[in-house]
C-alpha cells in the first residue's frame, strides 16, 4: 500500500503552498482579522481563478472535478496559511448540501456561482444547544403554498453577513427534516453577530421571522435532507481537519525555528532535552492527525463502509491535538509564545475555533462509541 501522496497531488499541494505563500503573508491575515467580515473579494477571485471554490464539484457546473484527497491536499495548505473568510462555510458545506440533494435547476442556479466564485453561502444548523446531532434540529418549517415558512432562531451561522444566500435545517411538523434555501437579505431575516475566538471567521445568531420560502427553493426533505446534510458535515469535518493539520505544521515549523536560534546560558534552547522532547510530541501529534485526516479523506472519496467512523476519528484526533499542538509551542516559546506581535496566538486561536466546527472531540468519540459498540 502506498502512503504518499501520487504525483498530481503533490503537484496540487505545491501550488498551494505557492499560492498562498505570495497571496497570503501574515500580515494581510493580520489586516483581514481586524475587519468586520475577515473577508477580501480579491483574494477571493483569485482563489476562485485558481480552481479552489470548484475544486470536488462535476466539471458541468463549473467544478474541476477532483477527489476528496486532492482536496485535503490543498486545504493543509489553506490551513497552514491561515487564509480568513468564507471557504469552509461556503465550498465545503454550502456546496457539499447543494451537490448532495439539489435538483439540476437549483445547482445551476446555486451551486455553479459558487464554483465561479461569485456567490457566497452558509449553512445554518445550529441552534441553542449547539448540537451538531441532527436529531437537535429543531426550528420550524411551516408549509405554506407547496413551500415552507421558517420561524426560529439560528446559532453560530459562519460568514452568514457575507452569503448571498442560507441553507437552513428546520423541521416540518410531521417531523421530517426539511433543508431549505433563503436569500441572506429575504424579508424576516436578521442577524447579529456572536463574537468569538477565531479572529479570521465570524459567526452570526440567524433569526426567522415567518420567512417564507417557495417550493423552488426547497433542497430536501425527509432522509434525503437528512443524508445530505450528513454527508456534507462529514465533508466539511475533514476539510477542518485537514486545515487544522497545516495549522499544526506551521506551529511546528515555527516553534522548532524559534528554539533553534533562541539562546539562554550561551546555547540555544533547543540544545535541552526537555525543549527537544517537546517538539518530538509535536512532530508526533502532527504526523498522526494527518495521516487520520488523508485516510478520512480516502474513505469518503471511495464510499467506503466505515468513512463516517474515518471522519469522526480524523475530527476527534486532530481537534485535540491543534490544541495541545498550540499549548506546547507556546511553552517551548516561553514569554514570546504568548505575545500579540508572534503568530502563534493566531494559530492557536484557529484550533480553538476549528476544534468546535462539526463536532468537537466528544461528539466524535461518542459517534465512536456507537459505530463500534452498537451494532
Amino acid at each position: 500500500m502506498n502512503f504518499e501522496l501520487n504525483d498530481t497531488q503533490r503537484d496540487i499541494k505545491d501550488a498551494a503552498r505557492e499560492f498562498f505563500s505570495k497571496e497570503l503573508p501574515s500580515a494581510v491575515v493580520r489586516r483581514l482579522s481586524d475587519t468586520d467580515t475577515a473577508f477580501d473579494r480579491d483574494l477571493w477571485r483569485k482563489c476562485a481563478e485558481q480552481g479552489y471554490t470548484g475544486m470536488i464539484f462535476p466539471e458541468q457546473y463549473g467544478g474541476v472535478g477532483l477527489g476528496f484527497v486532492e482536496l485535503a491536499a490543498m486545504l493543509e495548505e489553506m490551513g497552514r496559511a491561515l487564509l480568513p473568510g468564507p471557504f469552509i462555510s461556503t465550498v465545503l458545506f454550502a456546496g457539499s448540501v447543494l451537490d448532495a440533494c439539489a435538483s439540476d435547476a437549483q445547482k445551476k442556479t446555486f451551486l455553479a456561482p459558487i464554483c465561479h466564485g461569485d456567490m457566497r453561502a452558509t449553512v445554518a444548523v445550529l441552534e441553542p444547544t449547539a448540537s451538531w446531532d441532527r436529531a437537535a434540529i429543531r426550528m420550524a418549517a411551516t408549509a405554506n403554498s407547496g413551500g415552507v415558512e421558517l420561524t426560529g432562531e439560528k446559532w453560530f451561522v459562519m460568514d452568514a453577513d457575507i452569503a448571498d444566500f442560507l441553507i437552513v435545517a428546520a423541521r416540518a411538523t410531521s417531523g421530517e427534516l426539511v433543508l431549505a434555501i433563503v436569500p441572506s437579505d429575504a424579508s424576516g431575516v436578521s442577524k447579529t453577530v456572536t463574537p468569538g475566538m477565531d479572529l479570521t471567521r465570524r459567526q452570526h445568531r440567524v433569526s426567522f421571522d415567518g420567512v417564507r420560502v417557495p417550493a423552488d427553493c426547497v433542497l430536501a426533505r425527509g432522509a434525503a435532507a437528512d443524508a445530505a446534510l450528513a454527508r456534507a458535515i462529514d465533508i466539511t469535518a475533514v476539510g477542518v481537519s485537514a486545515e487544522m493539520v497545516g495549522g499544526m505544521q506551521f506551529v511546528l515549523d515555527h516553534t522548532v525555528s524559534y528554539v533553534k536560534t533562541r539562546s539562554q546560558f550561551g546555547r540555544p534552547i533547543g540544545a535541552y532535552q526537555a525543549v527537544q522532547h517537546r517538539c518530538v510530541d509535536m512532530f508526533a501529534l502532527v504526523e498522526g492527525a494527518r495521516s487520520a485526516t488523508y485516510y478520512a479523506a480516502y474513505a469518503l472519496g471511495h464510499d467506503d463502509p466505515q468513512a463516517a467512523l474515518a471522519v469522526s476519528v480524523a475530527k476527534a484526533y486532530a481537534s485535540d491535538a491543534f490544541r495541545d499542538v498550540g499549548n506546547m509551542a507556546i511553552q517551548a516559546q516561553g514569554g514570546m509564545g504568548f505575545t500579540w506581535e508572534n503568530d502563534t496566538h493566531l494559530y492557536y486561536r484557529r484550533a480553538k475555533g476549528s476544534e468546535l466546527m462539526c463536532g468537537d472531540a466528544t461528539f466524535h468519540r461518542d459517534r465512536i462509541g456507537r459505530a463500534l459498540l452498537v451494532r
